[in-house]
């Protein structure tokens, strides 16, 4: 198998650092990907590239590119390289993108069969993928704030009880426990368990589920934080723990229900025969994959009514539910309008940066920027603080912390000084989740439940790419179907090179305004009226309330 490890050191094999550190993120992807192997870095088939050929030739592109040339990559595969000029970006992506009438899975795997599109996820196919550790924070942050609305601000000796451990669920141990809670994960895969706990995102792996409870309640009983991973499905795991009458103090799920087909495993089905059988019979595997995302919906729900606290982690397997047959799956909400819509009233979003050198004292630097910067704002110094205890590196060395509007630029802009003075051993690459505040159409998530019912308007990921390509963003993506599958979202995501030049900092200063600025104005235009002051005290023009 060929094993891609993203380059370290400063030597060049680009014609400039902007390219090259585009090419380390992609490396960087596969890297740290779920099944390198496939060219699939997380969400059930979230791919880098389209295939090998295509992936060579997107790496030959990259060292060959100009500066004043974007290449453009058409769903994995790179298509053509245009000449524009320095400040435009050097890569434009579109993953997955299919005519609204048409964007349904059926017809995505009838294409992507045929060889014409492939399944970019967000950053799989936007070249942002830095591990689990990029999605930790924001499930750190979700689970704070369920903690200060139903548990006094704490998570001290409560149950917390999810599913699924891949590239975005295996946030979730580490996540729980850092804010003091007991996490019983449930995972099909073993080897998914086996990888977070080699890395230090879960604690133990189980095979039984009476010895993973009894450990669940001796911790709780100690007050101890700590993780679980228990080998199993939960449309078999959940249901029995609803039989035992056990109720835990919160429930969610980050398994990859939003693809039933190629990502979520139906019970009575192992990792290996899942791949026969998906083959096989796909419509069958299908109605299979529906069944037991019934029975997993099912038990949460009767979980709720028990008075757990529960909400959908961004996978969509509410919606998948309604279309198994179960009609009050929405009885749950999902985490965006119950915990994290404030912060996007801000701008407020995954902020990420990466060391290009692999070198993990440039973070460590850049940590102690946020801590004197933001030092007003005690739970990103704690946030960080905590980050540099328990957060492993995976692949480049990188960081992420929720930044807003103002703080993103201020920090983009100094830390491109740094790498100038020479503090930095070498560029950093600024990115973010496209899971962001003005990012994101995606009703069964970033959008649901928006005050003026705005929730499907996809107007605003593609002016957020459009506007992020006019200011400068070294790589620019938008894509269908991320976080929840194929028709339900689009989003766009960016990446910008901090190498030092004045060139960049003026794109910095650019992009890291009007990317945010997007989501602050995208909520004010909802009506939410902390974002309406928050663009008033910041000067953000708004026509419309002019």
């Amino acid at each position: 198998m060929e094993r891609i490890k993203a380059a370290r050191g400063s030597t060049l094999r680009c014609k400039g650092w902007r390219q090259e550190a585009i090419l380390r993120m992609l490396e960087n992807n596969l890297e740290n990907a779920e099944k390198p192997e496939d060219l699939i870095v997380y969400g059930g088939t979230g791919k880098a590239a389209r295939n090998w050929d295509a992936f060579h030739r997107i790496v030959e592109t990259l060292k060959s590119l100009a500066s004043d040339e974007t290449l453009l990559i058409q769903s994995g595969k790179p298509v053509a390289v245009f000449k524009t000029h320095a400040d435009a970006p050097r890569v434009l992506i579109a993953n997955a993108n299919l005519v609204p009438h048409w964007s349904t899975w059926e017809k995505f795997y009838e294409l992507e069969k045929l060889g014409l599109t492939m399944y970019g996820q967000m950053t799989a196919g936007g070249w942002s993928y830095i591990g689990s550790q990029g999605i930790i924070q924001g499930t750190y942050e979700t689970l704070a704030e369920c903690a200060r609305q139903h548990f006094g601000g704490s998570l001290q000796g409560r149950f917390v009880l999810t599913g699924g451990m891949g590239g975005m669920g295996g946030a979730q141990p580490l996540a729980a426990k850092m804010n003091g809670a007991v996490c019983l994960d449930v995972e099909v895969d073993e080897r998914r368990i086996m990888k977070r706990v080699e890395r230090g995102y879960c604690d133990l792996l189980i095979r039984d589920l009476d010895e993973a409870l009894g450990l669940v309640r001796d911790a709780r009983g100690d007050n101890l934080a700590c993780s679980v991973g228990l080998v199993g499905n939960c449309a078999e795991v959940h249901p029995e723990i609803v039989s035992r009458g056990i109720v835990p103090d919160i429930v969610t799920d980050q398994t990859s229900a939003h693809d039933p087909l190629g990502g979520y495993i139906p019970k009575g089905v192992s990792v290996k025969d899942a791949v026969s059988l998906r083959a096989a019979d796909p419509k069958g595997y299908l109605r299979r994959s529906y069944e037991s995302i019934a029975i997993h919906v099912r038990a949460m729900l009767e979980f709720q009514r028990r008075g757990s606290v529960v909400f959908e982690y961004g996978n969509n397997i509410r919606g998948h539910a309604v279309e198994a047959g179960v009609g009050n799956a929405f009885d749950f909400k999902g985490f965006v309008p119950l915990f994290i819509r404030p912060m996007f009233c801000e701008g407020r979003g995954p902020f990420r940066w990466v060391a290009t050198t692999g070198n993990p004292e440039d973070i460590l630097r850049t940590d102690r920027v946020v801590i004197r910067d933001f030092k007003d704002n005690q739970g990103l110094v704690r946030w960080v603080k905590l980050a540099e205890e328990f957060v492993p590196w995976e692949g480049l060395p990188a960081r992420v912390c929720w930044l807003g509007y103002g703080e993103r630029a201020k920090f983009g802009m100094t830390i491109n000084r740094m790498v100038r003075d020479g503090e930095l051993s070498g560029p950093i690459v600024i990115t973010r989740d496209h899971l962001d505040a003005g990012s994101v159409a995606s009703p069964y998530r970033e959008t649901e439940g928006m005050k003026d019912g705005s929730d499907a308007i996809a107007d605003w990921p593609i002016l957020n790419a459009l506007l992020n390509t006019a200011a400068g963003a070294d790589l620019v993506a938008v894509h269908n179907g991320g976080g929840v599958g194929i028709g339900y979202s689009t989003h766009a995501g960016a990446l910008l090179v901090c190498d030092g030049t004045p060139e960049a900092e003026r794109r910095i200063q650019r992009v890291l305004t009007t990317d945010p600025g997007l989501g602050v104005v995208r909520h004010a235009d909802a009506g939410y009226e902390a974002a309406v002051k928050f663009a008033e005290d910041r000067g953000v023009r708004m026509p419309m309330r002019e």
